[in-house]
C-alpha cells in the first residue's frame, strides 16, 4: 500500500482566501494549495490592499470587513476561475476602483450571469472589450443586498461568490437559482461560510443569507479530492495496486470524493474511514453508464481511464465541462481518438468504448492541468505517451509529475 500526501483542495483554498480578507481578525490557514492558480489569488489580494503573510505550511491574513484596503487597483487573475469570479465580488463589496483581467484562457470562459447578478444587486461593473468576459472594471461602492435570481447551470462558482458576499451586505441576501451545476461545491461555501461566522439557510432553491460579517478563524485546508482521482484511478486500473490519501476521509467536504464510488461500481475495492480513502485495484474493471454532473471535475479521469473497462463508458450530464480551461467533453475525445479508441459525444455527454490505447502520441492539453493528469493514467498502460504542455499542471499541482511518477514506480 502506498500512503500519498496529496496537496490541499484549491476550491477549499480559494473559498478560504475570500473568506479570511473578508473576516474580522488574522485568519490561519493550515496547508493551503501552493499552486499558480492560489498564488494568484493571494497576490490579487495583495493588490487590493490586504495583508497576506505566506509561510511554508501557513497563510495567514489580515481581514477587512470593510472591504479592500486600496481605494484602486489593477488585478491580473492569471487563469484561475476562482480568482476571476470571486475577487470582482469581494471589491464590490467594498469603496473604489478596481480592474480585472485574466489570461487569455480565462478571457475566453464566461462569468456573465455573475456580473449579471451584481449589477442587479447595485454594483457599477463595467466589462470593457466583450460583455460577460474579462476584462472589467468595478466601480464599488457597497452592497446593499436585497433578493435575486440566477442561472447557476454553466458553473456554480457563480453562486458561491454571492453567497459568500452575503454577509458583506448591508441588508442581507436571497438567491432563488433556476440551474445548478456541481451542487456538491456550493455544500464546500455553505460549511465554509458557517465556519467562519455566516448564517446561511436554503428553502427549496432559495439560499438566504443575514448580513454577520464574517469572524476570523484557524483554518485547516483538507486535500484536493480532484487531485487524488488521478491516484484512485491508477490504482484501481492495476490488479493489488492500493493508494490511500490521508486526510480525505466521511467527513470530507470535497463532492469530487465521490469518484470513488463510480471507480467502486467498477470493480475496485473502496475503503472510506473518517480520516483516509483507500482504493484498491482488483483486475476487474466494468463498463458503466453514469451522471457526473456533481463531479464533473473528475470526468477527464474517468474518460482516461474508459478504455481498460470491459464495456462502453458512458458519461452523462456534462455540459458544464465545455466551458471549463478548455472544451474537456472534445479535449478527452480528441486524444483517445488519436490513440485508436472509438469514442462518440453530444452536448452533454461521452461514449468510450473498450480498447488497447496505441502509441507513440503526443496529447494536445489546450492548457489544461487536468487533460496532463488524467491521460498521465492511461499512459500506465501505454507506452509513448507524451504531452505538448506537460508544465500546465502547474495550475494546482506543480509536482504532480514526480508524485505521480514515484507512486507508479513503486508498485
Amino acid at each position: 500500500m502506498t500512503v500519498i500526501d496529496i496537496p490541499g483542495s484549491k476550491s477549499v483554498t480559494a473559498r478560504a482566501l475570500f473568506l479570511a480578507a473578508a473576516a474580522r481578525g488574522t485568519t490561519t490557514l493550515l496547508r493551503p494549495l501552493l499552486s499558480d492558480d492560489t498564488e494568484g489569488f493571494a497576490e490579487g489580494l495583495t493588490a487590493l490592499g490586504y495583508e497576506v503573510v505566506r509561510e511554508p505550511g501557513a497563510w495567514r491574513i489580515e481581514g477587512g470587513p470593510a472591504g479592500p484596503a486600496a481605494d484602486a487597483a489593477d488585478v491580473y487573475c492569471r487563469d484561475g476561475a476562482t480568482t476571476a469570479r470571486f475577487l470582482p465580488t469581494l471589491a464590490a463589496a467594498g469603496h473604489g476602483t478596481f480592474r480585472f483581467d485574466a489570461s487569455p484562457q480565462m478571457r475566453r470562459r464566461p462569468l456573465g450571469p455573475l456580473t449579471t447578478a451584481l449589477r442587479t444587486l447595485g454594483a457599477d461593473l463595467r466589462h470593457e472589450e466583450n460583455e460577460g468576459h474579462h476584462p472589467l472594471t468595478v466601480h464599488a461602492a457597497g452592497i446593499k443586498g436585497g433578493a435575486l435570481t440566477l442561472d447557476a447551470g454553466q458553473s456554480s462558482q457563480y453562486l458561491t461568490a454571492l453567497l459568500m458576499l452575503g454577509p458583506l451586505t448591508a441588508e442581507g441576501l436571497a438567491v432563488t437559482v433556476t440551474d445548478l451545476v456541481s451542487e456538491p461545491y456550493v455544500e464546500i461555501t455553505l460549511a465554509m461560510m458557517r465556519a467562519f461566522g455566516a448564517e446561511v439557510t436554503r428553502e427549496g432553491r432559495t439560499y438566504t443569507v443575514a448580513p454577520t460579517g464574517y469572524t476570523a478563524a484557524h483554518y485547516p485546508v483538507e486535500p484536493d479530492a480532484s487531485t487524488s482521482s488521478y491516484f484512485f484511478a491508477a490504482a484501481a486500473l492495476e490488479a493489488g495496486r492500493t493508494v490511500t490519501v490521508p486526510g480525505l476521509g466521511t467527513g470530507a467536504l470535497q463532492g469530487d470524493l465521490g469518484f470513488v464510488d463510480v471507480l467502486r461500481r467498477m470493480g475496485a475495492d473502496v475503503e472510506i474511514t473518517g480520516t483516509e480513502t483507500t482504493v484498491r485495484g482488483t483486475g476487474t474493471l466494468r463498463g458503466l453508464t453514469v451522471n457526473m454532473r456533481d463531479i464533473s471535475d473528475t470526468m477527464p479521469t474517468l474518460a482516461a481511464l474508459a478504455p481498460f473497462a470491459d464495456g462502453p463508458v458512458r458519461i452523462e450530464d456534462v455540459a458544464n465541462t465545455r466551458v471549463k480551461e478548455c472544451d474537456r467533453l472534445d479535449a478527452c475525445a480528441e486524444n483517445l481518438r488519436r490513440l485508436g479508441i472509438t469514442v462518440t459525444t453530444g452536448h452533454d455527454w461521452i461514449e468510450i468504448l473498450p480498447g488497447t490505447p496505441a502509441g507513440p502520441v503526443e496529447i494536445a492539453t489546450h492548457g489544461d492541468h487536468r487533460i496532463v493528469m488524467s491521460f498521465a493514467v492511461t499512459a500506465l498502460r501505454t507506452p509513448g505517451i507524451t504531452f505538448d504542455d506537460p508544465g500546465c499542471v502547474r495550475k494546482t499541482f506543480p509536482d504532480f509529475h514526480h508524485v505521480f511518477g514515484a507512486f507508479t514506480r513503486t508498485q
